[in-house]
């Protein structure tokens, strides 16, 4: 028999601890499965694919100080230099660089501004007809840019280039009803026929409310400063790392080569915070379960220490090590369901509060349940040591203050 009454009347008796264990059980509960949520939801983002080969791709910034060169003509020598060396597949000048953190993005619309139309967030890179194969991003349908479609100014007036090339997931939010190809979208008052649309690739931020948008613009606008992505064959992309520097200066000395950097670099880098935020979390919830234990077996040894002379007596009186065991196993459980219960009811309403001030999911209540299981059968666990200590109290306990 679980001898309900009698536990219930003895924690009515010493009711601060019970509370205090209880609450303590609740704020666990409740930080524990929304800690759990976000983790999870943080391993997703951070594991996410993003459409490039990453550990395969660089990139580095090009500084030229030198007069005596038209800039134009050195990027196309740049380029051509760096795609025929023998670990690299395919180089490019971008005008930034995805994953990155930072790049560019404007409204694309159905119609030239200001005429009110279906806007769509969307980063944009300025690229030339080598771009797709440097970043290992596929067609699924249309085409590439041309040699001719490409623009190569040295002036920013020149705005002449009237085709691009879109990922899938801006096609569709653009065109949900209809083929995307072929038809007109707006870059501000500017013109762009959509010849190809591509397999999913991301923008420069992750982070950004539409990542998955992003439209390729065959132009190239060539200033002192300029980026140039490179995809090396597998396994050889630090050695063409190492050797890119001296390559470029014996293209042309006059300049400065620098912040020559992976993608899963630029990355990691531009993830960093989201797993300082990750490692955080795993410590806190290790720590709120440990406390919890911890408070649940001193709440176990303080009440036993009080009880010494009952458990004595009931032992005297035939009491069985198998019912001092379950009495405190079952005193626990339903402290620990109380906890449970309040603890439920906490997670939602934590989950409520995050979902709208820091626009995370709503939490899904698998991870509740799975946490408030975990929490019961760990306070069982952290009552069984000092349980068994109870029952090997001896009889004679009982008659030692007589």
């Amino acid at each position: 028999m679980l001898e309900i009454k009698p536990i219930f009347h003895a924690l009515c008796r010493s009711k601060v601890g019970a509370v205090l264990l209880l609450i303590q059980i609740a704020i666990t509960t409740a930080i524990v499965s929304n800690a759990a949520f976000i983790i999870q939801d943080r391993i997703a983002f951070l594991n996410q694919e993003t459409g490039y080969p990453e550990q395969d791709l660089f990139k580095f910034n090009v500084m030229t100080f030198g007069k005596d060169v038209d800039l134009s003509q050195q990027f196309e020598l740049d380029e051509a230099m760096l795609r025929a060396l023998p670990g690299v597949e395919s180089a490019a000048q971008s005008s930034s660089i995805p994953l990155s953190g930072s790049g560019s993005a404007s409204s694309f619309n159905l119609k030239p501004a200001p005429q009110e139309s279906k806007s769509v967030r969307t980063a944009y890179f300025f690229i030339d007809e080598h771009g797709l194969d440097t970043y290992g991003v596929k067609l699924i349908s249309g085409r590439n840019f041309s040699e001719d479609e490409v623009l190569i100014t040295n002036s920013p007036t020149d705005r002449t280039t009237n085709v691009t090339v879109i990922t899938e997931a801006l096609a569709n939010e653009l065109f949900p009803e209809s083929d995307a190809l072929g038809k007109t979208i707006y870059f501000g008052d500017l013109p762009l026929k959509v010849i190809g649309i591509t397999a999913p690739m991301k923008g420069p931020w992750l982070k950004d409310s539409h990542p998955n948008n992003v439209a390729l613009i065959p132009y190239i606008q060539s200033r002192t400063y300029a980026q140039f992505a490179v995809r090396a064959k597998p396994g050889q992309r630090a050695a063409v790392m190492k050797d890119i520097e001296s390559l470029m200066l014996k293209n042309y000395s006059k300049r400065v080569i620098n912040n020559i950097r992976g993608l899963d670099e630029l990355k990691d880098e531009y993830m960093a915070a989201d797993k300082l935020m990750m490692r955080m979390l795993i410590v806190l919830i290790t720590i709120l379960v440990l406390v919890t234990a911890l408070g649940i077996f001193g709440l176990t040894l303080f009440n036993i220490s009080k009880r010494t002379k009952q458990i004595g007596t009931r032992r005297a009186l035939g009491a069985r090590k198998s019912a001092i065991i379950n009495y405190f196993l079952v005193e626990n459980a339903l402290i620990c369901s109380v906890g449970l219960f309040l603890g439920v009811i906490a997670a939602l309403l934590l989950g409520q509060m995050l979902m709208q001030h820091f626009s995370i999911a709503a939490l899904p209540p698998s991870y509740i349940a799975i946490t408030a299981v975990m929490v019961f059968f760990m306070s069982l666990l952290a009552v069984l040591g000092p349980a068994k200590r109870a029952a090997n109290i001896s009889p004679s306990i009982a008659t030692r203050t007589i």
